[in-house]
């Protein structure tokens, strides 16, 4: 059985709710490693390790990637939330867990892996707070906009406002 075919089965009776190993193949499928590529096991790994919260084999990776691991310790979630920039409760929380879940979808896996992770984190954001965010983001924008202009080069700056 293919890997796909067992994290597709992994939650098939689970009344529609992805299993962790879904949740975890859909942050490999739609983040990106810095070459462009999808991320290995050993990235992932190393990227754990290196933020400190714990240490993950690339076989255990891999064993929760496809399901034959179910069961992580909390550590090992909080790193691999930390790592794929989504808050914790992708992993752990129903309601909280369907919407990222669905959302990460719908990013292109191409998309700046920047962006990608504050989009991912701003679910957790009041409705007043990303607004202020919307409003730094446009602040910051106008003030590139400004500099490019002064040094004469656009680099795709271009004003979608006007």
């Amino acid at each position: 059985m293919t890997r796909k075919k067992a994290v597709r089965e992994a939650a098939d009776g689970a009344g529609g709710v992805p299993s962790f190993a879904q949740k975890l193949d859909r942050l490999f499928a739609a983040t990106r490693s810095p070459s462009g590529g999808e991320h290995t096991y050993a990235e992932v790994s190393a990227g754990v390790a290196a933020r400190g919260i714990a240490t993950i084999s690339d076989t255990y990776l891999c064993d929760l990637r496809n399901g034959t691991k179910e069961n992580p310790r909390i550590r090992h979630v909080e790193a691999l939330a930390d790592f794929f920039g989504v808050p914790i409760s992708y992993f752990l929380d129903g309601e909280e867990s369907a919407r990222l879940f669905d959302r990460l979808e719908t990013l292109p896996a191409a998309a700046n892996a920047d962006v990608r992770r504050m989009a991912l984190r701003a679910v957790d954001l009041s409705p007043e707070t990303l607004e202020a965010v919307a409003q730094i983001i446009e602040h910051a924008l106008t003030i590139e906009r400004v500099h490019h202009r002064q040094r004469g080069d656009r680099d795709g700056m271009e004003d979608t406002n006007t």
